[in-house]
């Protein structure tokens, strides 16, 4: 399993932008192989799959975040990142990083098995 820590949530009004970034440490070789992905939770509601990444960079989306949302990486450094565009309060959530080692593409929670603490994203209306 990955170590995960997220960071750079915050409050911005809706229309704003966010970029959040999760920092992977633990990963047993330069030559590992890992998926990755955005979660998200709101208070009283499940998690949601918002945004998957393989590790070549193949990406997928949930539908309520297509065209506003973009998910990247960087494997030298083992970052993953979420820039947010066009937030709407129904985007408020803690979001959550997440990865697998040796799975090319994960686009479903089960599929993960290492998962970060989560950041706040609170956007006002």
């Amino acid at each position: 399993q990955l170590k995960l820590a997220e960071s750079g949530g915050g409050s911005v009004p809706a229309g704003g932008s966010l970029r959040l970034s999760c920092t992977a440490s633990g990963v047993p070789f330069t030559t590992s192989t890992y998926c990755m992905g955005w979660f998200r939770q709101a208070p009283g509601a499940e998690r949601e799959g918002v945004a998957f990444i393989s590790f070549a960079g193949n990406t997928r989306y949930a539908d309520s975040v297509k065209g506003r949302f973009a998910v990247s990486r960087d494997n030298a450094e083992n970052i993953l990142y979420l820039k947010m565009n066009s937030l709407k309060s129904e985007d408020t959530a803690a979001y959550i990083c997440a990865a697998r080692l040796d799975y090319a593409m994960c686009d479903r929670g089960d599929q993960y098995d290492s998962w970060g603490q989560g950041t706040q994203v609170t956007v006002s209306p």
